[in-house]
């Protein structure tokens, strides 16, 4: 009698059974429920003390090792007069917490997500050259805590900061300014804690990052541990190197300043005897010179150093008033070539008076006396003509041939003046350019 059929439906009935068993089993597992069963018995009273630090690595005595990492979500300033920034950023922290493993029910349980900071042992980290800063609460606080099941911790909140920003402005607006974020630790020192950034890639910022004024070229992490009387602490830095967009100044300022000059240029080409309209231009031009100048320091904190932009109005400014006094100038010698002229042509009617006596004093003498006119020395007038012969006229350069077009010395000062002005604020140009930017360019490397 064959029994190998009856045997195998036999299992095959036992092994649907089984199976049908363990799905009816695993449907009536409440995964929550089982969460909460493990955070009660890996926190629950007695178990877990918040106020002690995790062990070393592999359960050591040694420090708790901590991994930072830094989301920069916005920079939404950067002031030059406070010499601060501020930045939306989401901070996370990573370390492992041997006391906190558990169970993840083979695979099922990825981790568990805590929203209270309390429950657990929290490194105590601090930005030490923050100025002011808040957490974000709206809808929630945007906090959590996650526990993996081999034990680390993953901290991760969104925070908002103001930080100082100390800047060297030596070459505003053609500057580049570095902003540090830096993150210590305030109580445990490097036997108890230590920071390390996480590997791979510490800092990330958002893409689509702007800023209104600047550009955020790159970023560097370093450390900084310090050391004071009561040890040394661990601390993270990162640098922002910031560089400043140029074009703005360039119209708001550099342009506006090139026209003033430029426009109290136009009093050299006015006729020297329209005083009005001179002295008009010339006050006009600088006073909104001198207004440009302290709109541009009322931005600026007050330092004790000359700025890229100091140099630039105070020329701008002196060309202007240069104009201004250049007219003071062309006046007075303007007034000196009249007084001349009045010199000239009273001496010419005195001379003219006095060749009228004496021909009048030589018709008064006896008309009837005859006598001949021969000239006394004739061989001394034979050399004189031989002189002239011989003399060549003195060569004019073409400066002096140019110059003799104008006879008067005011009118040669405004000609001078209309070559001068231009070329020299040409020169100021060339030199302030070629300095700043060369500067600019050696500080980069």
């Amino acid at each position: 009698m064959d029994y190998s059929r009856p045997i195998c439906a036999l299992l095959a009935l036992v092994v649907f059974y089984l199976s049908h068993l363990a799905q009816c089993t695993n449907a009536k597992i409440n995964f929550r429920e089982k969460e909460k069963q493990i955070l009660d018995q890996i926190l629950g009273p007695g178990r877990y003390d918040a106020r002690i630090r995790p062990s070393g690595i592999n359960g050591t005595d040694g420090p708790a090792v901590v991994s930072v990492n830094i989301f920069v979500r916005s920079i939404s300033k950067i002031d030059d007069v406070t010499m601060e920034y501020s930045v939306q950023l989401t901070f996370r922290e990573q370390w492992l917490d041997e006391r906190l493993k558990f169970n993840n029910l083979g695979g099922r349980l990825k981790y568990l997500t805590l929203t209270e900071a309390n429950r657990v042992w929290m490194p105590d980290l601090f930005f030490s050259n923050e100025k002011e800063g808040h957490f974000h609460n709206i809808i929630m606080p945007n906090v959590y805590i996650r526990i993996f099941p081999n034990g680390n911790v993953l901290y991760s909140i969104r925070i908002s900061l103001t930080l100082s920003c100390p800047m060297n402005l030596k070459l505003y607006p053609l500057d580049k300014q570095t902003c540090s974020l830096r993150m210590a630790s305030y109580g445990w020192t490097t036997d108890d804690l230590v920071f390390l950034w996480k590997e791979g890639d510490p800092v990330q910022v958002v893409k689509n990052l702007h800023l209104p004024r600047f550009t955020l070229e790159k970023f560097l992490t370093d450390y900084c541990n310090s050391k004071t009387n009561t040890g040394e602490y661990s601390c993270l830095k990162v640098d922002l190197l910031f560089k400043r967009e140029f074009s703005y100044y360039l119209i708001q300022i550099y342009i506006p300043c090139c026209m003033l000059v430029i426009v109290s240029w136009v009093s050299f080409w006015l006729d020297q005897g329209a005083v009005p309209a001179r002295v008009s231009l010339g006050v006009t031009t600088l006073l909104t010179m001198a207004t440009q100048s302290s709109g541009i320091n009322a931005s600026l904190p007050p330092v004790s150093y000359t700025k890229a932009i100091d140099v630039w109005t105070g020329v701008c400014l002196t060309f202007v008033f240069g104009a201004l006094l250049e007219f003071a100038l062309v006046n007075y010698a303007s007034r000196s070539d009249m007084h001349r002229e009045n010199m000239k042509k009273t001496r010419r009617e005195m001379e003219a008076a006095a060749s009228m006596d004496a021909a009048s004093d030589l018709l008064d003498t006896d008309s009837n006396t005859t006598f001949a006119m021969k000239p006394l020395v004739r061989g001394n007038n034979d050399k004189m003509r031989q002189c002239e012969i011989h003399m060549t006229p003195p060569k004019k350069n073409c400066c002096r041939i140019w110059m003799s077009k104008f006879p008067t010395r005011s009118k040669r000062i405004d000609v001078i003046s209309r070559i001068t002005f231009p070329l020299v604020f040409a020169l100021f140009n060339l030199a302030y350019w070629s300095t700043y930017l060369f500067r600019d360019e050696e500080e980069q490397k």
